[in-house]
């Protein structure tokens, strides 16, 4: 295979391997930083999307903090980020509130049922805790359902005709996430709908979180708009402070998954098996789904040399894609994933005892490769007794 022009040498990486480019992240975290100093708003790593703790040191010269989705996410963000810790999840057992209660700043909770049980643990906690309610506006703005926590039926959040006043008494926030990948179009139609519903509320509380899918750092991204939905909702209300926790704006377009071709077989055309997986490596490629780029692949057919690219597990639909390349494809060739930083590294599984992929930084000014962290059999042991 010709090899494409790379941003970086992938020669010097282990393979498999995410590899992180501190450049582009730093590109984002800039832009990040702009939208909280012109909004007001206070911007949260969701570390649900993105959590490579080994960049936190850059991260937080530009956000505020980061959010949580249960215990272990709040102690990794309160060791090894700082600032500010939220915390949400669909219901907490006692255990694991006690170990929250440790580390979080703010904790949203779910339903007033989780809040009725937990309010006197809060209360008694040695530390000052901010407490608030997930809410659902009922107002669907996503293409896919899965990702679409206004969807009927849902579980996630309380909705208006499910809260009294009472059910707020001693909460200082509410919180909303509806969106997914979205534009500030989508933020305005669902802040509205959330005024509608919830804005009798708010006149008593101190914040209001915007929740994530937010897709900032994204270039057709509306960023103008975003900040002027946040400066009016400000107006409108300004003894409230306004969060937004974005996963995936913050590591968006900033990674690369490196593989490489073990063999290629032939079933009504060529196929590449690679030493990565979708369902291990890379699950959205299969949950979202969608089809992740390749440096210098095009669309099945667009090159001289078409080939189906699978992953080294036993899944039958371990399958990334169709690919076609300018020249054919040999064992030992690598090729190079766009866009793996998010929803890669905190979703990967040792399916098949497969190993995961290793994880790498690109020097902002000198471009070497240092490899973070590398994984082999202890890790896999140790997750099944």
């Amino acid at each position: 295979m010709e090899t494409p022009v790379y941003p970086f040498d992938v020669q010097a990486c282990p393979s498999p391997a995410y590899v992180v480019d501190d450049a582009l992240l730093r590109k984002n975290l800039v832009l990040l930083k702009q939208v909280q100093e012109a909004s007001g708003a206070r911007i949260l790593l969701a570390l649900k999307g993105f959590a490579m703790w080994d960049t936190f040191a850059m991260a937080r010269e530009y956000l505020v903090g980061t959010t949580a989705s249960g215990q272990d996410e709040a102690r990794l963000g309160a060791e090894t980020f700082g600032g500010e810790v939220h915390c949400y999840s669909p219901a907490f057992t006692e255990e694991e509130m006690e170990v929250v209660l440790r580390y979080a700043d703010h904790i949203s909770f779910n339903s007033p049922t989780q809040w009725r049980r937990f309010r006197d643990t809060v209360a008694a906690a040695p530390r000052r805790i901010s407490c608030g309610m997930r809410v659902n506006p009922e107002h669907s703005t996503g293409a896919v359902p899965l990702y679409d926590p206004c969807a009927p039926g849902s579980r996630l959040g309380t909705r208006a005709a499910d809260l009294l006043p009472a059910d707020l008494q001693g909460l200082e926030g509410l919180h909303f996430h509806t969106l997914c990948e979205q534009n500030s179009d989508a933020l305005e139609e669902t802040l509205a709908a959330f005024e509608a519903k919830f804005g009798q509320y708010l006149a008593s509380l101190a914040w209001v979180n915007f929740g994530g899918g937010h897709h900032i750092t994204r270039e057709d991204y509306d960023v103008e708009r975003l900040v002027r939905v946040i400066r009016d909702f400000k107006a409108r209300h300004p003894h409230l402070t306004v969060y937004l926790e974005p996963g995936e704006a913050i590591a968006l377009n900033t990674g690369y998954l490196v593989c490489s071709v073990l063999d290629i077989v032939e079933n009504d055309g060529p196929i590449a098996i690679l030493d990565t997986s979708a369902t291990a490596h890379m699950p959205d490629v299969l949950e979202m789904p969608y089809r992740p780029q390749i440096i210098g692949a095009g669309e099945s057919g667009e090159k001289a040399h078409t080939y189906r690219l699978g992953g080294l597990t036993c899944l039958a639909g371990d399958v990334i894609g169709d690919y076609s390349f300018d020249a054919p494809l040999a064992i030992g060739d690598r090729l190079v994933f766009t866009d793996m930083a998010h929803y890669t590294m905190v979703k990967t599984t040792t399916f098949n005892g497969m190993r995961l992929p290793s994880i790498c930084r690109i020097d902002e000014t000198s471009r070497e490769i240092r490899t973070v962290k590398t994984f082999g059999y202890e890790d896999y042991k140790q997750r099944l007794s």
